[in-house]
């Protein structure tokens, strides 16, 4: 089963549309994992999967230069304080933190009109 796992977490982190989420999902539901190993997993998942999904939305004209500055230049703070206050927050809280966020983004997605 966890091969069937990875290999759709890493075709669909392949194309650029989350595979993260398939990753956390199964390990802390279904494997047992703790909440920041999977985080963990997940960033050398990210870490190895990003590049070739890069490539073709560079490939494609997908990526806003001026945008992903932004991100790049906030996201490194935002990763260090959230790993902060991940590791300083009740365990119980962060799980239930993530799947509303994850409820919500699928909601989201669901609901949108493009």
């Amino acid at each position: 089963m966890d091969s069937v796992i990875g290999f759709f977490a890493g075709a669909a982190g392949g194309m650029g549309i989350g595979g993260g989420g398939i990753l956390l999902l199964y390990l802390t539901a279904f494997a047992g994992a703790e909440q920041l190993s999977a985080q963990g997993v997940n960033l050398v998942f990210f870490l190895s999967t990003a590049p070739f999904a890069l490539a073709g939305h560079i490939k494609n004209h997908f990526v806003k230069w001026k945008s992903a500055t932004i991100s790049v230049v906030f996201g490194i703070p935002g990763v260090f304080l959230g790993f902060y206050i991940a590791e300083s927050i009740n365990k119980t809280l962060l799980r239930g933190a993530f799947a509303l966020l994850l409820l919500f983004i699928g909601i989201r997605e669901l609901l949108r009109k493009n």
